[in-house]
């Protein structure tokens, strides 16, 4: 009888941890239900306004045919608007490049980025949502209109950009919701996005709420602009960074690139680096990883090539892929959009 009673002790002890097991197990899957959001991206909201138009309108309007010119003046750029033929608008901005590339292999993803109620505002955020990318931001009239980027197509095929920011760089912290920063896995983040003040205080709030944070550098120039903050960004708040070999160089002042891996190791976070064609590098918790560029590719357009390829990595990423995996996502992405016109696949 006693001994009956103590099987029957260690029975429901072993009961109580199965069952208090089990629930642990529930309940962790039931906060993973709550990330609503494999990756959040927070940039620039620009939409891209694809032109035809002949030599003649470069030469009108003195651009440089080939080049991007940044347009500050809200007149100049409604000058430029107003004569020409809209063939079909994207939704674009390098972290909006990313996700839509995510939302394509098939990743729950959402964007945060400022637009206006206009005209463009309403065909950005539709471009969005037909891309199945959850657009999180309520938008209201601005004193500025939607950014635009006018990408004017002549005749030999060639594309002159103008860009006019418009109210997309003037993002602030109640722009950025915590809630949903916090169902999300991880959140990536623009260096093209980042100013002081409204724009810092917004990058700071969505840092401090986020599970991980990925970014990219963008470009040499924020980097030599913003180089202090931009350094410790690097090395104290993000969990992954995307640059290229000159941004990362300049960052942090190498004479080489073993400097840069080095730092890599130093630094003990994923460092993914872009080197043209030299291919591209990971260093990720004190590892080396290297792949080569593809060969014999029929290279048409290289807009978004660093935005595809941060897709192509991030879905290796946050589905488990090795390093190396990780890498030739990246690249096989990249691979693809160069050989189109534009920053869609």
């Amino acid at each position: 009888m006693e001994e009956s009673i103590v099987k029957q002790g260690i029975v429901m002890e072993y009961l109580v941890k199965f069952v208090a097991l089990a629930i642990l197990i529930e309940i962790n899957h039931l906060k993973q239900k709550k990330l609503s959001m494999k990756i959040l991206g927070i940039g620039n909201a620009i939409i891209d306004v694809i032109c035809k138009v002949e030599e003649e309108f470069i030469l009108k309007n003195d651009l440089t045919k080939g080049t991007m010119k940044l347009i500050c003046n809200e007149n100049e750029f409604r000058k430029l608007l107003s004569s020409l033929k809209i063939e079909r608008t994207i939704s674009g901005g390098s972290v909006a490049n990313s996700i839509v590339g995510l939302s394509q292999l098939g990743n729950k993803v959402g964007f945060i980025g400022k637009i206006s109620d206009d005209d463009f505002g309403g065909k950005y955020e539709l471009g969005l949502k037909k891309e199945n990318v959850d657009y999180i931001y309520s938008k209201k009239k601005e004193d500025l209109p939607t950014g635009t980027c006018l990408i004017l197509i002549t005749p030999d095929s060639e594309r002159t950009m103008c860009t006019f920011l418009g109210t997309a760089g003037k993002i602030n912290e109640k722009d950025i919701s915590s809630e949903v920063i916090k169902k999300s896995e991880m959140i990536f983040l623009e260096g093209y996005l980042w100013d002081e003040g409204d724009p810092k205080r917004a990058f700071d709030k969505a840092i401090n709420n986020a599970k991980k944070v990925a970014m990219s550098l963008s470009d040499q120039f924020c980097v030599d602009r913003h180089k202090s903050y931009f350094l410790d960004l690097v090395k104290n708040k993000l969990n992954l960074i995307f640059a290229n070999e000159g941004e990362i160089m300049s960052l942090i002042e190498a004479k080489n690139f073993d400097e840069v891996i080095n730092f890599g190791k130093e630094i003990n976070k994923s460092l993914i680096v872009t080197r043209g064609q030299k291919g591209a590098v990971s260093i990720c918790n004190g590892h080396v990883n290297e792949i080569g560029i593809k060969e014999n590719l029929n290279v048409v357009d290289l807009t978004g090539a660093g935005d595809l390829f941060a897709a192509g990595y991030l879905h290796g990423y946050i589905n488990n892929f090795t390093q190396k995996e990780c890498l030739q996502k990246g690249t096989d992405m990249s691979a693809k959009i160069i050989q189109q016109i534009g920053a869609r696949i």
